[in-house]
Order: structure tokens, then sequence, then C-alpha cells
């Protein structure tokens, strides 16, 4: 890892804090999933993340090695850790065995932070999945890193899943002269689905007890692989928030989320919001809590919910493109659309008009997204096929989620961290094709966007039906051939996806080329023997958009006078 990881930070670019907090993760459980796998959900949303595909090979280290740490947003160097005596290869968020991490950042109290610790959020992830091989061994092997060599980041909530479990496990610091962190983690029920999105969610939880106890506490780590136990906790998760004065209450009324990440007005309507926008979704009584998300009502939404249908895959890349649509914060709606009834927003997120301080809403899918992907874990198959890592670079929105499969050997050159950079475009970037067709359809959404969720339909049901082809051929092979072959199928279909995009940035910036539109018959473009458009249409703005922006603020200013008022000119 060593090598990867130097080659690696010397090549991201540092995060804007304020730009962090916009991640969100979805997770599904085996049985509310279609076929039974388990799923989690991740956007890395950051105006300064280039978009790849990491990738780590799995290596053996002789006794005495230490393995250098580098924060994984800015890339500096924090100190050594003991290295392992053997590593498991890593493709994106996944490792090779279907062990699955995401992440949202939600910061909490800023004195918590440690800036001596050794082990950051990132870093914590990408290093648990080379030492793990189920969830619960992500558990801990993460709060005992943080325990030994302290945590350097603040508030993080990880979603932690391997092909039987999903968790959520959730974790601050303990500030400068305390090392270690505070935490909780806790499995959702199978057949229900959950969310976080840059605010903490685990409130009260069970706390140990001292016969058939499904909680735990830290100082009983053994016990965390029996599958009866449902939550786990730092043991000193409660004292030290008396300590601190946090809480003052009883044990059984503590709530994490509550003392080491208190809501306001942003955690609700910029964090929570986004849960809603899923919860509401899969779950119909789940819409009451707009009124919460207004800031109108205390009752918090459940940290969990069972759907009213089993979700797929397919289902999740779809979530991960929501902008509130047909719910009263639609982001398409409203003259914060603009003409073309986009649903993004400049930033910042909030803004002052005659000293009043003002908010956009924050959606799912944004336009500042590095990477995302929808990691799909199917117990019923061999790890390195059963794992698929659905990645796409920037926005959900307008890109392609393409089949990376967990037991590749390299990525596709489109994904690579060394093709390109936010400062170097690459026609060959995935990353960069991507922003290029993203950034047309920002500026003409309403004209432009169904000709991408066309596409996106096209391939990603093209990817689905190669997926299932892949799979029948791929378990009959021994495990060398069968890597052999996933890789090459994963390389082949980011380079499909590459071309395909490329194509339809091309054909956008043709048919709609100078704010016109050219009209098409039959797939082709009508059009003279001489390459020009018989006919383009002029579509101008809405008739609402004129009235507003025109119109109203000076009624006279855009008029066009009469042939009777020219003839009475003076």
């Amino acid at each position: 890892m060593n090598k990867s990881k130097t080659l690696l930070i010397a090549l991201l670019v540092t995060l804007n804090s304020s730009s962090i907090f916009a991640c969100t993760n979805f997770l599904v459980t085996k049985g509310a999933s279609v076929d039974g796998s388990t799923m989690i959900t991740y956007s890395a949303d950051s105006y300064a993340l280039f978009g790849a595909l990491y990738h780590y090979p799995a290596a053996d280290y002789p006794q005495g090695s230490v393995l250098a740490v580098y924060e994984w947003d800015t890339g500096k160097y924090l100190g050594n850790i003991e290295q392992i005596a053997h590593t498991y290869s890593v493709v994106g968020n996944m490792n090779e065995h279907q062990v699955a991490i995401g992440e949202t950042t939600y910061g909490g109290r800023e004195e918590l932070i440690d800036t001596t610790g050794i082990i950051d959020y990132g870093s914590l992830i990408y290093i648990a999945l080379q030492r793990s091989k189920s969830a619960r061994e992500a558990i801990k092997v993460m709060t005992e890193l943080v325990q030994k060599y302290g945590y350097y980041s603040s508030g993080e909530s990880f979603s932690i899943a391997d092909p039987n479990e999903v968790w959520i496990l959730e974790l601050i610091g303990k500030g400068v002269g305390n090392k270690g962190a505070v935490w909780v983690a806790q499995r959702i029920p199978d057949g229900y689905v959950s969310a976080h999105a840059n605010q903490a969610r685990i409130t009260t939880f069970p706390l140990e007890q001292k016969k058939n106890s499904k909680s735990i506490s830290s100082k009983n780590m053994k016990k965390l692989f029996n599958p009866e136990v449902e939550v786990v906790y730092a043991y000193d998760v409660i004292e030290f928030a008396r300590k601190q004065k946090y809480f003052s209450g009883k044990d059984a009324e503590f709530s994490f989320s509550d003392t080491y990440n208190p809501l306001d007005f942003g955690g609700l309507r910029f964090c929570e919001a986004r849960v809603w926008s899923f919860f509401r979704v899969v779950d119909a009584s789940t819409e009451r809590f707009l009124s919460y998300i207004n800031g109108e009502t205390k009752e918090r939404m459940p940290l969990y919910v069972k759907p009213s249908t089993k979700l797929s895959a397919q289902d999740m890349k779809n979530f991960m493109r929501n902008h509130y649509e047909g719910t009263p914060l639609d982001m398409t709606q409203g003259m914060g659309c603009g003409a073309y009834n986009s649903p993004f927003r400049p930033s910042p997120l909030t803004y002052q008009v005659d000293s009043v301080e003002y908010f956009h809403e924050r959606p799912v899918g944004t336009q500042q997204t590095g990477f995302t992907f929808v990691a799909q874990m199917r117990h019923w198959l061999p790890y390195p096929v059963g794992g698929i890592l659905w990645f796409g670079v920037d926005d959900a929105t307008t890109n392609l989620y393409v089949p990376m499969y967990c037991g590749i050997t390299e990525v596709p050159q489109s994904f690579s961290i060394l093709n390109g950079s936010l400062l170097d475009f690459s026609w060959t970037s995935a990353f960069w094709v991507n922003n290029w067709v993203g950034n047309m359809v920002y500026n003409r959404y309403s004209h432009m966007m169904p000709e991408v969720k066309k596409e996106q339909e096209k391939w990603e049901t093209f990817f689905n039906s190669a997926v299932q082809n892949a799979d029948q051929f791929a378990i009959t092979s021994d495990t060398v051939k069968m890597r052999e072959f996933l890789t090459d199928f994963s390389l082949a279909q980011a380079e499909t996806a590459l071309k395909a995009w490329t194509k339809l940035g091309q054909f956008l910036m043709v048919k709609y080329l100078d704010g016109v539109t050219k009209v098409e018959k039959d797939g082709q473009f009508e059009q003279n023997d001489k390459h020009i458009p018989n006919k383009v249409i002029r579509p101008g703005y809405r008739e609402d958009f004129n009235r507003e922006t025109f119109v109203t603020p000076n009624p006279e200013r855009f008029r066009m006078k009469s042939s009777e008022e020219m003839q009475q000119r003076k």
C-alpha cells in the first residue's frame, strides 16, 4: 500500500472543508432487496475532489513493517502505524471479501478534534478494508486503530456492510490529550433500510445487560462476533459525555446524536432532508417528517424503516439522483431553477439579502460530486464475483453507474487517478467527459436531461444484463481465470461507458448549439445536402420565467410598443 498511497496523496487536491459536508449514504439489508443482496450507496462530494477509482492490491509484509499514514483529504503526513502481515485487495470502497465502507462527515463538537491523532477518516476506511473479512471485523479494526493511534478527523458516520449484514458506526474523537474516540455501532435489522447524510443519526440505544444482551461495550469486543449482538459501543461513550458536561441524564436516556452532534436547522434542512427524500419513497408513512425537517416539530426520524417494496441496485442508482422532485422542496420548481428548471444552485449554500441569512436546498445529486457508487454484495456467489461496485464519477444525475467487480486486479484507464486532474483535462478521463456532459445539461436542464435519462436507461439496462451473463461465465472458472475474466469485463464496460458519454456529449453540442434545438426525424437531423438544418426550434423561456424576470420588476422596460403608440410619438 505504501507506494500506492504515496502516489495517491501526491495527486489528490486538498478538499475544502465547507464542501465536504454533502455526502449521502443509503443502506439496504438482505431482506429489503429484491435478490437478497446487501447494498450501500455513497456520493463523495467536494468541489476539490478529482473522481477516480482507487486500487490497493493484496500484499504481504515482513514482520516489523510500518505503514505511513497520510490524511486522505490533504496528503498531510500524520505518522506511522504497524503494518500487518497480509492485506486484502481493495477496489474503490470494497475489498475482495465483499466488505464495503462509505461515510458522511457530520463534524460534531469542534473541541473533540484531536490534531495529534494519526488516523483520519479516509485512511481509516481504506486501512480497514485491507484488513477485514466482515463488517464486524471492520468495526473492530476501525475502533481499535483510533484507540491505539488517535483519531485525527471530526465526527463521522460510516456505513459498513458485507454480504450478510449492514451496520452504521458513528464516531468522534475526544480532543487533544484524550487519545481515542467515543462511538456507537448499530446493525440495521434484516428487512430494513437506513440512511445518513452528514448528521449523526444514532440516538438512544440498548445498553449492555448481564445476561443475553444484544448490546456490548468495547470492553467485551470478543462478543462482537456473536451474531446475536446488534449494538456495540465505546465503554466510555456516556462517561466521557458526563465528564465534558455534555450530558447529565440517566444512562438509558443517552442519545449519541443529540450529545455529540446536536441538531440545528442546517442539520435538519441540509442533512436529514436527504434521508427523508429516500425514506418517503420507500415508506410512505415517513412523509409526515416534512414538518421535522422544516424545523417545526421535534420528533426524530427513525434510524431505519421497512420499505413497502423490495429494492434493486437500479433503484438505488436512481435514488442517488434525487433533487426532492415531487415534494414541497422540489428544486426543479420556482424561480431558483432558472429558465430551464435546473435543480442545481451555485455555492455557497447560504447567502444574505439585506443582512438576513437565507439558504438553498441541498439535494442528494450534486454537481460537485467527485465519485459515487452503489456497492452490491451478493452472499450466494464466490467473493471475486459476488461484490459489484456500481461506480460513477461526477454527478449521479448525469453520469453512468458502471459495474466494477470486487475481484478485479486493475482499474480502467478512464477511472485512473493518473489520468488527468482537476487542473488537467483529459478526453480519456471519465471524470472529465462526464463533467463536460453535465455542465452542458445544467445550463439547459429541461431540454437536455430527457436525452441523458434516455441514455442512462439504455446503458444501465445493458450493464445490468451484461452482469448477469458475466456472473454465469465467471463462476465456471477457477479463481485465477475468474479474476482475469472479471478484470477484462470491467475494463470493457468502463470503455463502453466512456465512448457512450463522449458520443452523448457530441450529440448534445450539435443538437442544442447556441440556444436553439435542431429537429430530428427517425434519429437523424433533418438537413439539406450541404448539411444545413432544414429547421430549428427557438424555444425561448417559460412564460412564468419571462413574467417574473422581465415583466414584473419593470412592466414597461421590455414591452413592445404598438403601432398606435408609435404614431403618437412627439
